[in-house]
């Protein structure tokens, strides 16, 4: 941080700021744009694209800018970025293809679309920070294959928890412990909410009712964690992982995990519901070194041999304008995943489903999604809830089954399931070739 906002500083005196394109003008990119706008210098928010024009000239008005240019090619949004205006746009790929934007930041949540976008971003090598953990959690690995080809960096963004989560692991181990557990916290758990339960707290904040669905059902909190298991190389420790119910401190929880198991695995991401500091993350770290232990003891941090490290809060959208400038100026990549994935997140039937139903969307009213070990999600041919929008089932599905490839035929041609079988059979190789090797 006190690096960042030096070199912003010096781009701002150099007038040479960084410039950033915007996918998406919703809740979470007003707030980006006002952010930027005000609070940023050294760095512009030179484009938005949305779907409806009048929501990206809302989300730089809210922010104070007037004065935007409707856009509609690549020429045209150049010349814009050229003459310092502010522009906005219903085509994405425009921001994709034009020079003169340093990294797009995609705010969208949405797989498909999303898929589309980086892939585009990529191909004209652009950086891409993502706050997008659907897209990221379904197909992030191979999107990253793509990147590093192509010589950009794709990450998730700090503000989001799992960026929060990641910034606290680096700084576990750079002390020289052992992160051993990864910890998101929540105030509420229940995976039959659905956006008629969600619809009033929605209208209270601003938000669709869907989208604060997918964090009360566990969907969101499920694809936070399996992005941050991705990029850690960490597991979780059973289907939809512990989940404890616990309303002390985190700090009193070091001792309801078993230090030896979480070697074992490698570590695990987890969540807790009701503890303190909410809403924040935490980070179980061990140490080997008995001389260390000792100095930890002494500064308050137990005997071990948990010792517990917390960030109280996240600010969302106040963070991620950091991202851009760690990526562009420091090509320091947020949180992006290890190789192929390690946890998934697995469709899970809400409801009793009806064969010959076609299945809603992340956050609605007929699923929710868990974590599981993508070694299992394999053997077992479980379909990921990131491509379940869509769907028609083929067979009746019980409340609570996971569902798999088998039950489901997929909606023909899509740019995701592409994407996802591909990262299959190229991570399945490089697992054969290692073998080998």
């Amino acid at each position: 941080m006190i690096i960042i906002d030096s070199a912003l500083q010096a781009r701002a005196a150099a007038n040479n700021p960084v410039k950033v394109g915007m996918i998406g003008a919703g809740a979470m990119g007003k707030g980006i744009a006002n952010q930027i706008i005000n609070s940023v210098p050294g760095m512009e928010l030179v484009a938005i694209f949305s779907r409806n024009i009048d929501a990206g000239k809302t989300a730089y008005a809210e922010a104070g800018i007037e004065d935007v240019k409707v856009v509609t090619s690549v020429s045209e949004l150049e010349a814009a970025i050229t003459q310092g205006k502010y522009a906005v746009t219903e085509d994405a790929e425009l921001l994709c293809r034009a020079e003169g934007i340093d990294a797009l930041v995609e705010v969208t949540g949405a797989v498909e679309f999303g898929a589309h976008i980086v892939m585009e971003a990529i191909a004209n090598r652009k950086h891409v920070v993502l706050m997008n953990a659907e897209l990221d959690a379904t197909i992030g690995p191979i999107l990253k294959v793509y990147a590093d080809k192509a010589g950009v960096i794709l990450t998730a963004c700090d503000g989001d928890q799992p960026g929060v989560e990641m910034n606290l692991y680096r700084y576990v181990k750079s002390i020289g412990l052992t992160p051993l557990l990864c910890g998101n916290i929540k105030g509420l758990q229940d995976p039959y909410r659905n956006p008629t339960t969600q619809e009033g707290f929605a209208k209270r904040w601003g938000q669709k009712a869907h989208m604060v669905t997918s964090f009360a059902d566990g969907t969101k909190i499920s694809f936070e964690q399996a992005i941050v298991a991705n990029a850690t190389g960490m597991k979780v420790a059973k289907r939809g992982m512990l989940g404890y119910n616990f309303t002390g401190h985190v700090d009193e929880m070091t001792k309801m995990y078993d230090v030896d198991y979480l070697k074992e695995l490698g570590g695990i991401v987890d969540y807790v519901v009701g503890a303190k500091p909410s809403p924040g993350v935490f980070v179980f770290g061990t140490h080997d070194d008995p001389k260390q232990r000792k100095f930890l003891d002494l500064y308050k941090l137990g005997e071990g041999p948990l010792y517990s490290f917390y960030t109280p809060y996240h600010l969302c959208h106040f963070e991620v304008p950091l991202s851009v400038a760690r990526v562009v100026l420091f090509q320091d990549v947020v949180l992006a995943p290890l190789r192929g994935p390690v946890v998934d997140v697995i469709t899970t039937a809400k409801i009793d489903l009806k064969a010959g139903e076609t299945l809603d969307g992340i956050g609605y009213y007929m699923t929710y999604g868990q974590c599981e070990n993508s070694a299992i999600v394999q053997e077992q041919n479980l379909l990921p809830i990131g491509l379940a929008e869509g769907c028609r089932l083929k067979r009746d599905i019980p409340r609570d089954r996971v569902l798999t490839y088998d039950d489901v035929e997929l909606p023909i041609g899509r740019l995701c399931d592409q994407l996802r079988a591909e990262q299959n059979a190229y991570f399945a190789a490089e697992k054969t070739l290692a073998a080998v090797g």
